[in-house]
């Protein structure tokens, strides 16, 4: 049995158990892979977007739970390295009183806008039940989206995806298109919805 095999078995046979880690590590394009998956029949479309959204939640809630420990000084020095200098705790701690939705929103679409924003939610001490409503719908909203391309794309490609080495092939193709769309979008949402100006 070839290498190329080997993954894509272990891609097919445990798509639940792999797809939460690869989220963390590189939530658009995992999601868009995991969409194909379902897309060509082999996943479940409702798994699939519970362990998107849950994976999604729990980095962003680990986040604001560090932002609320920020008064020790391991974790100031820490939440300075991470971005998160003192002008700019005030101007975000100040947008996500005033704005929490905004500021989620625009977190989930310029992915670093979320470690200041979510640590900054958890220095305001904003009601935890209330940060994870927000960042759940949007998460949910996001993982919708990517994982209906993905479907797209998987229905399409389906007779492709039953040989392993083209669907790894395919799969590695569509993972580096959707990272790099989702660098170019960051950077244009960047420019032009910033949550975090001049900070």
């Amino acid at each position: 049995m070839d290498v190329a095999q080997v993954l894509w078995n272990a891609v097919v046979d445990h798509p639940y158990t792999l797809l939460g880690p690869l989220v963390l590590a590189e939530g658009p394009a995992a999601t868009v892979l995991a969409g194909s998956l379902v897309g060509a029949g082999l996943a479940a479309f409702w798994p699939i977007l519970l362990i998107v959204v849950v994976a999604d939640v729990t980095a962003d809630s680990a986040l604001y739970v560090l932002g609320r420990f920020s008064d020790r000084p391991r974790i100031a020095r820490l939440l300075r390295r991470l971005g998160l200098t003192e002008k700019r705790r005030l101007r975000l701690t100040t947008a996500v009183v005033d704005n929490l939705p905004k500021v989620v929103a625009g977190a989930k679409a310029i992915d670093l806008a979320a470690i200041p924003a979510y640590l900054a939610a958890g220095i305001a001490r904003v009601p935890y039940r209330r940060f994870v409503g927000w960042v759940s719908l949007a998460s949910a909203i996001r993982a919708g989206v990517l994982i209906g391309l993905g479907v797209i794309f998987g229905r399409q490609a389906a007779e492709l995806l039953k040989s392993p080495t083209t669907a790894i092939a395919l799969t590695v193709g569509l993972a580096v298109v959707v990272t790099s769309i989702h660098l170019v979008v960051r950077r244009w949402a960047g420019r032009r919805f910033r949550v975090t100006p001049a900070l």
